[in-house]
């Protein structure tokens, strides 16, 4: 049992005590460093300080002058039953954002209360977190009661009026305890100063938690983080790595990623600096080898065939804690991310906002503020796979990203069957029955010397000046040895067009045509250089999806540069004032350095 670590965090209103009652459990088992506790008192003698336990845990030196919590402070400790990881969570609201922090990684926590303050802002606040975070082992620590004599009066009206909200929001605590930080009482041993209480003291609590177990019949889970290649050491495989969110993987089983529907099998695990093993499980960081090489990327999620899927979809209902300066605004688009997948996303519809003291509910609101609690619905750019979070909670959290901050998370709670969707599934099964070339990509790829990419010119200009374009870059390519081909969405429209199409939305059908006529082009290792008028946002994400393929570089043409409806990350404008020999060199050197990454060689 002592191999097993539950990560435990503390949190409750700024100076109800937490830190102090870490600090006390870890002096009053002896779990301290040789010497630390006796530093700490040399410290506050020299610069005449009352000494407090909660200088064990804060480390920073301004949380020792102001007495309060900046950063998640951790500790290991044991006992006889096992090892914990304990968090020690700001309570000041200024630091909600690192509580956040601590907060995903537990299995358990203490909500600690001061029994002369009773309950604060930040104790409805925290204990509602915990509930949206999923945290469903938590015990409150009713502190301070020197203070109040030890009063059982004192203990069981704010035991009554914590229970009352909790119900409010389906938590269930696990038990009260009375305690003094300060004066060690109930932490370790039980008090006589307590008579009352017969409880188990803190310390036989923390025992009692359940951890997560390693089920092996819950349904495997990994989001890809990246894919390695170490092609210097002459090393040919591609190796995909990732921690097991949930469930077990051996050699020999056959994998799914979503949202592709991708379908391949395992051909070895690999540990680092450790032989290739047959199986792994749950919390195992890891690289699989494949059978089949396939093209995945970082973010997609791995299942198993035959076991349950997760779902799939780009318009989510969501329950969000906002932690921004600025607002969370209804239309703004933000990243959002769940594991390693990455998208963005624009918030479509806020259905209520929640304060999360009084429960009130606040309907016809066009924003979320900072630290509150609001319903949300968000359209993706790209579906996503997902869990609900009764099921495996990490699948289900995520967080938004605004510019380069994270300002908000929450739980999917459920989402809505849209069109996306729908293609996504279908594209799916496609993947899914896909016939695979014993040939990868990336062979293709190294035997060629260039990246198989798409270049897609469009635009508002004659398609004249597109096609002219795209025919004298082809050429210049080629002429640079490379394997370069050119399509555009007419020749595609012409050589498909069936007899039958009065059941068609011709318009729909052809870019659904054009999308696949690409996906499969852009397999062969080829440079892709395609025409098409005035194609949307939304043309372009779909086109994204079908392809699966990250290389695509969309080129912009017209007289007036201001007027489309792609965003700049999306797009390379250029103004059709300038001669074609310009242009041409415009695009040639800025497809060059795009992203910091060649267009033409590996």
């Amino acid at each position: 049992m002592l191999n097993e670590c539950m990560n435990i965090i503390f949190v409750g209103h700024v100076d109800h005590g937490k830190s102090t009652v870490i600090g006390r459990l870890l002096a009053e088992t002896n779990a301290l460093p040789k010497g630390k506790l006796e530093k700490i008192k040399s410290f506050c003698e020299r610069n005449a300080k009352p000494f407090e336990y909660a200088f064990l845990l804060d480390a920073l030196s301004d949380e020792q002058a102001q007495g309060i919590t900046i950063d998640i402070a951790r500790c290991f400790f044991k006992t006889s039953k096992r090892k914990y990881l304990i968090l020690d969570a700001p309570g000041h609201i200024e630091f909600l954002k690192n509580f956040v922090t601590g907060a995903t990684n537990a299995e358990a926590a203490f909500l600690i209360i001061d029994a002369n303050e009773g309950i604060q802002e930040n104790t409805t606040r925290h204990a509602y977190m915990l509930s949206l975070l999923g945290i469903k082992q938590i015990v409150i620590l009713i502190n301070k009661m020197d203070l109040m004599n030890y009063a059982q009066p004192v203990f069981d009206e704010i035991k009554s009026q914590v229970d009352s909200y909790l119900k409010k929001i389906n938590v269930e605590p696990v038990g009260y305890i009375p305690v003094s930080g300060r004066q060690g009482d109930n932490i370790a041993s039980l008090s006589n100063k307590t008579p009352w209480y017969l409880g188990p003291t803190t310390l036989e609590t923390l025992d009692k938690f359940n951890m997560q177990l390693i089920d092996e019949k819950q349904p495997f889970r990994m989001h890809v983080q990246d894919v390695y290649k170490f092609t210097n050491s002459g090393d040919n495989r591609r190796i995909i790595v990732g921690q097991i969110n949930s469930g077990t993987i051996r050699v020999g089983d056959k994998v799914i990623f979503h949202p592709t529907g991708k379908l391949s099998t395992i051909k070895t695990i690999e540990v680092f600096n450790a032989p290739p093993c047959f199986s792994a499980r749950m919390n195992q960081s890891i690289g699989l080898t494949l059978h089949e090489q396939i093209y995945i990327k970082r973010g997609d999620v791995i299942s198993i065939l035959n076991q349950s899927e997760p779902m799939i979809a780009s318009i989510l209902k969501v329950s969000l804690f906002w932690l921004g300066k600025n607002p969370l605004k209804l239309g703004k688009i933000y990243w959002f991310k769940l594991g390693t997948s990455k998208t963005k996303v624009v918030v479509d519809r806020i259905n209520h906002v929640l304060n999360t003291s009084s429960l009130e509910v606040i309907k016809d609101t066009t924003e979320i503020k900072a630290n509150q609690v609001g319903e949300c619905i968000l359209k993706l750019f790209t579906p996503i796979a997902y869990d609900n979070v009764s099921v495996n909670i990490a699948m289900g959290r995520f967080v938004l990203v605004d510019r380069y901050d994270i300002t908000g998370g929450g739980i999917i709670v459920d989402h809505i069957i849209d069109d996306k969707a729908l293609l996504q599934k279908k594209l799916s099964s496609r993947n899914f029955k896909w016939l695979t070339s014993d040939i990868s990509l990336e062979e293709r790829e190294q035997l060629f010397n260039q990246k198989s990419k798409l270049i897609l010119i469009t635009g508002d200009c004659e398609a004249e000046l597109r096609k002219k374009i795209a025919l004298k870059l082809e050429r210049h390519l080629f002429s640079l040895g490379k394997f370069v081909y050119f399509i555009g969405i007419g020749n595609v429209k012409h050589a498909l067009e069936t007899s039958d199409s009065s059941n068609l939305n011709l318009a729909d059908e052809n870019l659904r045509r054009f999308r696949e006529v690409l996906n499969i082009l852009l397999d062969t290792g080829l440079i892709i250089i395609a025409t098409a008028a005035k194609i949307s946002s939304e043309d372009l994400n779909l086109i994204k999806m079908t392809t699966s393929h990250d290389n695509i570089f969309t080129v912009w043409l017209s007289s007036n540069t201001n007027k489309t409806e792609l965003s700049e990350d999306d797009i390379l404008y250029f103004n059709i004032s300038d001669s074609l020999d310009e242009l041409l060199l415009k695009i040639n050197n800025l497809l060059q350095t795009k992203q910091n990454e060649t267009l033409y060689s590996r």
